[in-house]
């Protein structure tokens, strides 16, 4: 890879962690705004590194209101909508679940990656609608576009199905929900949620096996799931508390597992309602 992809990969990756850390400061209360300047839209360009953070963050820039740990953040939802028409959400479908073995690994995993996009899309697009009111129609692209499935809040359309173990297992699973613990929030509820609640052993089996092969993020992300599943009144096979206290020991030093971690606490303590 060039010199110059690396530097910009780089400075990309580090935005991210920076507005990781700005929700997580946001979520614990620390005061400040998740979105600080110079990444206020309206005082001036957003650098574009900023708005590619706030696309990878997804639905967790929101995090802090949702929870209920601040008021409701304007900056935040203006931030999380330029960052949508800067990188719009793709103008494809995502795939039909497939039925067999997959005939070729790299096509399976480019549908598995589009789905996780498009859920991730989909999860943003119902707390800005709900953020914005009136004016997601101006402000969303694609907010009136032709939809792959159900609608539901406020015209946020779903994509046209959820990721399930069969037939691939639940390590493979367990993987694809962890990409998707941003939609772990009070406030969503679909398809993904329902899996989540149908499969509450392959979440907890995945959280166990990531902490065994130290793949600590993908070990907050899931037990976040399971958190989610105890705020909802789940009966689950594994204890939530002793999991996040064991990652929290061992940790990986990155702002993105650490706001994992956070809102898994909020979670247990708040309820999703």
């Amino acid at each position: 890879m060039p010199t110059a992809d690396l530097a910009l990969r780089d400075e990309y990756a580090a935005a991210v962690e920076r507005l990781a850390g700005h929700t997580l400061d946001a979520l614990r209360g620390a005061g400040g705004a998740v979105a600080p300047a110079p990444a206020f839209p309206g005082t001036g360009p957003v650098p574009r590194p900023v708005l590619a953070a706030a696309r990878v963050l997804g639905p967790d820039v929101l995090a802090p209101q949702a929870l209920g740990a601040t008021g409701p953040d304007e900056q935040a939802v203006l931030l999380l909508a330029e960052a949508h028409r800067a990188f719009p959400p793709s103008a494809f479908p995502a795939p039909a679940p497939s039925t067999g073995p997959p005939a070729d690994a790299d096509r399976e995993r480019a549908a598995g990656a589009a789905l996780v996009t498009a859920w991730r899309d989909w999860g943003t697009a119902v707390l800005l609608a709900r953020a914005l009111g009136p004016a997601a129609d101006a402000l969303l692209p694609g907010a009136a576009g032709e939809h792959t499935g159900e609608d539901t809040d406020l015209g946020a359309p779903q994509p046209g199905h959820a990721p399930h173990p069969e037939p691939y297992g639940w390590q493979a699973w367990s993987v694809r929900m962890a990409q998707l613990s941003a939609l772990a929030l009070p406030g969503l509820d679909g398809p993904v949620h329902d899996a989540a609640r149908e499969h509450s052993l392959a979440l907890a089996r995945g959280a166990v096996r990531s902490v065994l092969r130290c793949d600590q993020r993908v070990a907050a992300r899931l037990t976040r799931w399971l958190a989610w599943l105890a705020a909802d009144g789940r009966e689950l096979p594994l204890e939530v508390e002793p999991m996040l206290e064991r990652i929290r020991t061992v940790g990986d030093g990155s702002a993105r597992t650490a706001l994992e971690l956070a809102v898994a606490e909020r979670l247990l303590t708040g309820g999703v309602s």
